[in-house]
C-alpha cells in the first residue's frame, strides 16, 4: 500500500534514527573488546579480542538464519516466533531491514557478556558453539516473550499479563541477565582459573594488564548506551492524542538523562565504597560501577524520573560491590565480573522498574500517550503490584530458561573435554597455545622463545 507524504516523512525520519541507534549499539562491540582486552592478562589479549570479533560475525549469521524469526517472526505465537527468511523492506513491520539491524546489534551484545565470564580458560571451538546457540536461539526466545507484540510477557500486548506486562524497555533482563546467566553456568562448570585461589581457598589477585583499555572501553560503552536506551523508541514520531506535546520525542531526551544519571551515580558510589573497603582509589572498580548503573537503568530508563535514576544507580553500586564479595568467598571466578555486573545489576533493574515506574511515562512509552488508558505502574508510585509481579516473573523465567538451555550446553562440552584448555596451555597463555603469537610486539623477540619453549616442554610434543 502506497504511503502518504506525511507517512513517508515519518518513516524516513524513524529509519534514519533507528539506523543511527543501531550504529551506536554496534560501537559497543568495540567497547566490549577494549574492556575485555584490558581486563585480562597480556598472554590472553589476542584470544579475547578474537572472541569479540566472533560474536559479531557468528551472531550475524545465526541471527539472520534463526534468531530474528524466533524473536519477531510471528505475531500470533506468545512463546516463539517463526516465519524464517521473511526479512524484507516493509515499512512499519517487524521485518523491516532497519529494525533487523537494530535488533541484531542487541543480539551480538549478549554473547559478549558471556565471553567475559569464561575468559582466559576456554577452548575457542567451544566458544563458537555456545555463541551461535546463544545469539541464534536462547536470547531471541526471551526477546519474543518481552518485546514482541504477541509475547506472553510483553507490555505492548493487546492483553498483557496482569494488565501490565513486564517493562524491560531496553533489556536489563532480556539482554544483560540472559548473557550473565549463561556466563554463570560456563564459569561455574569450568571452575576458576589456575592460580586464582591458593591452597587455602583465599583469592589471589589477577589484575588485567592494561587499565587504559578498560577506561577506553568504558567510555565507548557509555557512548553506545545512548543508542541502546534512547534508541529503543523505534517509532519516535508517534503523535499523542489529547495532549499538546510532541509525542515520543519528549521521552527520548529524558531517557538519555536517566541513563547518564544512573551510571554516574553508580560510579561515584563505587568510587567511595571501594575506597572504604580496600583503602585506595581504583579506576577499574569505578568503570565497573558505571557500567552496573547503566545495566540497571536499562529496564526502566524511559518510565522513571531523573531522581529515581539516581536511586537506581546508588543501589546498583552496592549490589555489585556486595556480589563481588560473595562470589569471592564462594571461590567463583568471573574475570570481568560479568555475572555480578550484568546479572545482579540487571535483576535489580527489573525490580527497580516495578517500584519506581511513573504512570505518565508508562502511558507515553506503551500507550502512545493516551491518558484514557489505565494500567499498573510502580509500586512506590502508587501503581499497585501488577507491574512488580510481572518484573519478578521475567526475572525468574530468564533464570530458568537460560539455565535449562545453556547449562546443558556447557556441561556437555565439559564432559566431552572440549570446553576448557589444559593447565599447561592456560599457564602459557591462550595466545601462544591457540593463536600463534602474542597481541603485543614489545619485547616479544626476547620473551616469546622462552615462553614457547616452556609451553612446548610442558605440552610434551616429543
Amino acid at each position: 500500500m502506497e504511503m502518504s507524504w506525511e507517512q513517508s516523512i515519518t518513516y524516513s525520519i524513524n529509519t534514519v534514527y533507528l539506523l543511527f541507534s543501531a550504529y551506536l549499539v554496534f560501537v559497543m562491540q568495540l567497547g566490549f573488546a577494549m574492556l575485555c582486552a584490558g581486563s585480562v592478562r597480556a598472554k590472553n589479549a589476542m584470544n579475547i579480542m578474537l572472541t569479540n570479533v566472533v560474536d559479531a560475525v557468528v551472531g550475524s549469521i545465526s541471527y539472520y538464519l534463526f534468531g530474528f524469526a524466533f524473536a519477531f517472526g510471528d505475531t500470533s505465537n506468545p512463546f516463539i516466533g517463526t516465519n524464517f527468511f521473511a526479512l524484507k523492506d516493509v515499512p512499519n513491520t517487524s521485518f523491516d531491514y532497519s529494525f533487523f539491524l537494530y535488533q541484531w546489534a542487541f543480539a551480538i551484545a549478549v554473547a559478549g557478556i558471556t565471553s567475559g565470564s569464561i575468559a582466559e580458560r576456554t577452548q575457542f571451538s567451544a566458544y563458537l558453539v555456545f555463541s551461535f546457540f546463544l545469539s541464534g536461539f536462547v536470547y531471541p526466545v526471551v526477546a519474543h516473550w518481552v518485546w514482541s507484540s504477541s509475547g506472553w510477557l510483553s507490555a505492548s500486548s493487546t492483553n498483557p499479563l496482569f494488565a501490565s506486562g513486564a517493562i524491560d524497555f531496553a533489556g536489563s533482563g532480556v539482554v544483560h541477565m540472559v548473557g550473565a546467566v549463561a556466563g554463570f553456568w560456563g564459569a561455574l562448570i569450568e571452575g576458576p582459573r589456575v592460580g586464582r585461589f591458593d591452597a587455602f581457598g583465599k583469592p589471589v589477585p589477577m589484575r588485567g594488564h592494561n587499565a587504559t583499555l578498560v577506561v577506553l572501553g568504558t567510555f565507548l560503552l557509555w557512548f553506545g548506551w545512548f543508542g541502546f536506551n534512547p534508541g529503543s523508541f523505534d517509532k519516535i514520531l508517534v503523535a499523542y492524542p489529547s495532549t499538546t506535546n510532541q509525542g515520543n520525542w519528549t521521552a527520548i531526551g529524558r531517557t538519555a538523562v536517566t541513563t547518564t544519571l544512573a551510571g554516574s551515580t553508580a560510579g561515584i558510589v563505587t568510587l567511595f565504597g571501594r575506597r572504604l573497603l580496600v583503602g585506595h582509589w581504583d579506576a577499574l572498580d569505578v568503570c565497573n560501577g558505571v557500567l552496573g548503573g547503566f545495566v540497571a537503568i536499562t529496564s526502566g530508563c524511559a518510565v522513571v524520573e531523573p531522581w529515581a535514576a539516581i536511586v537506581c544507580g546508588f543501589f546498583s553500586a552496592w549490589v555489585l560491590i556486595g556480589l563481588n564479595i560473595v562470589v569471592t568467598k564462594l571461590n567463583f571466578d568471573d574475570p570481568l565480573e560479568a555475572t555480578q555486573l550484568h546479572g545482579g545489576c540487571g535483576a535489580w533493574g527489573l525490580i527497580f522498574t516495578g517500584l519506581f515506574a511513573k504512570e505518565e511515562f508508562v502511558i507515553q512509552a506503551y500507550e502512545a500517550g493516551d491518558t484514557s488508558v489505565v494500567r499498573p505502574y510502580g509500586l512506590f508510585m502508587g501503581g499497585g503490584w501488577g507491574l512488580l509481579g510481572c518484573q519478578v516473573i521475567e526475572l525468574l523465567v530468564i533464570l530458568g530458561w537460560v539455565s535449562v538451555t545453556m547449562g546443558p550446553i556447557f556441561y556437555a562440552q565439559h564432559r566431552l573435554g572440549i570446553l576448557r584448555i589444559s593447565t599447561e596451555e592456560e599457564i602459557a597463555g591462550l595466545d601462544i597455545s591457540s593463536h600463534g603469537g602474542y597481541a603485543y610486539n614489545t619485547h616479544q623477540e626476547e620473551n616469546q622463545p622462552r615462553f614457547y619453549a616452556d609451553y612446548m616442554r610442558m605440552h610434551d610434543h616429543s
